[in-house]
């Protein structure tokens, strides 16, 4: 069978197994065992366990549970209130007022959180009742927070880097630095909207609040203080050189604790429920990636990845061009699967196309990342248009469409990164190689 008869049987067979609703693991698993029955002599079995254990013995991969227990502690506080509280008076003045409460708070929180949903989630537990009560119009308002709740992959620490740094073998720390001018840049865009939009509709707007004093913000703005410390004490020790991802993930996790007691939230209760969301949540991401390590080894024993970087190269594509396919290709692909399965998924086949473009896998890495943020606010399986339909009853496709500006700016993005290529690198270079 040639390679792209083999490929086509594979893709087809995948997509069988997902639409069926098996597990993602189990179907990457199978499709690995299938690839390597039909092309490679090897026995899959010694190969399959090989593959398993050494996926699950990457150190990058140790910080994923720690910043997932992290984020679920932290959802079960007083975060989101006090950072509603103490934002507002500080955006009053702006064109659109409270509403970019939504995209600074989930910037502010997606630098203690790893998870979009997570970082929209929390924010919107507090902006959504609040806009709604103050007669702030829903498209806007509920739009900005399912687009600035993709933030909290962007911005480190971000569960997404994490797997992409386990995927590619790229240092955790680089794509973590890598992530934070870039994310600021979008957070940014995404607040210039929101100004545009109300200078242009102010009729849409709700009557402007008596401002408070000086005194007052002064005192709301000590309610900033804890999750300052937090994104210290996680982001400054990275970025200090004094810990590790992993290590900084331990006291991102101490600190969430001593949040939580010191507000009185953290009881027995609500440290097993942390706990046990967490662990859930790991393990469904470990088994993804042993599913997809399988995959990956058994993919090169078929030499299509090979075949295919080598096909692409044929084509004489730009890099451009290369990078215009690949967001297509990303953004179809988000509309059926979430971001991590769009990761372990396509690296094995993606990256030989990368490297032989010439193109800086960091950088590549925060490219995707900015495209899977995409597939969080795109119908029918975006993970950020589900926690707000939680939240709203509102239809997702409404979500979706309230949404798009945010989706547009992401693509402007996406060219912004692409004409400036140092706006990802220069902050690595500067830290870590400086």
């Amino acid at each position: 069978m040639d390679l792209l008869s083999l490929s086509l049987v594979l893709i087809v067979l995948l997509f069988a197994f997902l639409a069926a609703g098996v597990w993602i693991a189990i179907a990457l698993g199978i499709v690995g065992f299938v690839a390597m029955a039909v092309a490679a002599p090897a026995p899959p079995g010694p190969i399959m366990a090989s593959a398993v254990w050494s996926s699950s013995i990457s150190w990058s991969l140790t910080a994923l549970p720690m910043f997932i227990l992290m984020g679920e502690i932290l959802f079960r506080t007083r975060l989101s209130e006090d950072l509603f509280r103490g934002l507002a008076p500080w955006l009053q003045r702006l064109p659109g007022r409270l509403i970019h409460t939504n995209v600074v708070g989930c910037t502010v929180f997606a630098a203690v959180s790893g998870s979009s949903a997570a970082t929209c989630a929390t924010i919107g537990r507090m902006s959504v009742p609040e806009l709604r009560r103050r007669g702030y119009p829903q498209n806007v308002a509920i739009g900005s927070l399912a687009g600035a709740g993709t933030l909290g992959l962007l911005i480190p620490p971000s569960l997404i880097m994490i797997v992409y740094s386990a995927a590619t073998d790229e240092s955790v720390a680089r794509l973590f630095i890598a992530g934070v001018i870039p994310g600021l840049i979008l957070a940014g865009l995404f607040m210039l909207y929101i100004m545009a939009w109300a200078a242009l509709n102010p009729k849409a707007m709700p009557r402007e609040e008596p401002r408070e004093s000086i005194r007052d913000r002064l005192d709301a703005t000590l309610r900033l203080v804890p999750v300052t410390l937090l994104i210290l004490g996680i982001i400054g020790s990275i970025y200090g050189g004094l810990a590790s991802a992993t290590e900084a993930a331990v006291v991102g996790v101490f600190l969430s604790l001593l949040i939580a007691w010191r507000q009185g939230t953290l009881t027995w209760e609500s440290l097993k429920a942390a706990l046990v969301g967490a662990a859930r949540t790991s393990c469904m991401i470990c088994f993804i990636l042993a599913g997809a390590a399988f995959l990956t080894v058994a993919m090169g024993f078929t030499g299509i990845p090979r075949g295919l970087a080598q096909w692409v190269g044929s084509l004489g594509l730009e890099p451009w061009q290369l990078i215009l396919a690949l967001t297509v290709f990303f953004v179809i692909l988000g509309c059926f699967l979430d971001g991590i399965s769009m990761i372990v998924l396509t690296t094995s086949v993606v990256m030989p196309m990368i490297d032989a473009a010439g193109i800086d896998r960091i950088w590549f890495g925060i490219f995707l990342v900015i495209v899977v943020e995409m597939a969080q606010i795109t119908p029918p399986v975006g993970f950020n248009l589900f926690v707000l339909q939680s939240m709203t009853g509102e239809n997702i496709f409404r979500l979706g469409l309230w949404a798009l500006p945010f989706f547009l700016l992401m693509v402007l993005m996406v060219v912004i990164l692409f004409l400036f290529p140092e706006i990802a690198l220069w902050l690595p270079r500067q830290m870590l190689d400086g």
